[in-house]
């Protein structure tokens, strides 16, 4: 499926496990996509503020990120690197991220739109997208197995399913391959 340019921005409100916002603003002037976001919101009762800068290569994986976290508890920093030999967390490589192209974070709506970038529509055949997953309030990097399922040809429903967290749901997105609705995480407002 290609999908239409991002726009310049974008916005969701966040509801459900967590009640909050997510902005994302798009930057094109670099190779391949650059995602600049943040997500403010209040989860069991805490709040906190996570904020992203993926850089994105033309295939729609992640070549750079980094991601800041702050809490009640302080600010947090972590930076992802992709090269040929694999993935380096701050500047550490972690050998058991190797063949991942995509990061997931948990506070965001937006890394949802990674993998779609690169899966055909319809055949109606789960597709594996493990991840790189960041925790939004302490920034720990884990490995998230989950799949993605084009429910038709437009490239516009998938079905996603993460067992680890007991998630099975349809996602669905707009002409740039966007989030539009993640049921019980987020809503695209703009």
């Amino acid at each position: 499926m290609r999908y239409d340019a991002l726009p310049a921005s974008a916005a969701w409100r966040h509801q459900g496990a967590r009640d909050g916002h997510e902005v994302l603003v798009t930057d094109r002037s670099v190779r391949g996509p650059r995602l600049r976001g943040v997500t403010t919101a209040v989860e069991d009762g805490v709040g906190w503020s996570v904020s992203y800068e993926l850089d994105v290569a033309d295939d729609w994986s992640v070549r750079r990120a980094e991601v800041r976290s702050l809490t009640a508890d302080g600010e947090a920093r972590l930076v992802l690197e992709r090269d040929a030999g694999g993935w380096s967390v701050d500047g550490a490589r972690r050998p058991d991220l190797d063949g991942l192209v995509d990061v997931d974070l948990e506070s965001s709506a937006v890394t949802n739109t990674l993998p779609v970038h690169r899966l055909e529509p319809g055949g109606g055949t789960p597709t594996p997208a493990a991840a790189l997953f960041v925790r939004a309030t302490t920034l720990a990097v884990e490995v998230l197995e989950q799949t993605y399922t084009a429910l038709d040809d437009t490239g516009l429903a998938f079905a996603y399913a993460a067992t680890r967290f007991d998630v099975a749901c349809r996602l669905t997105y707009d002409r740039h391959g966007l989030v539009v609705d993640y049921p019980g995480l987020a809503t695209r407002v703009r």
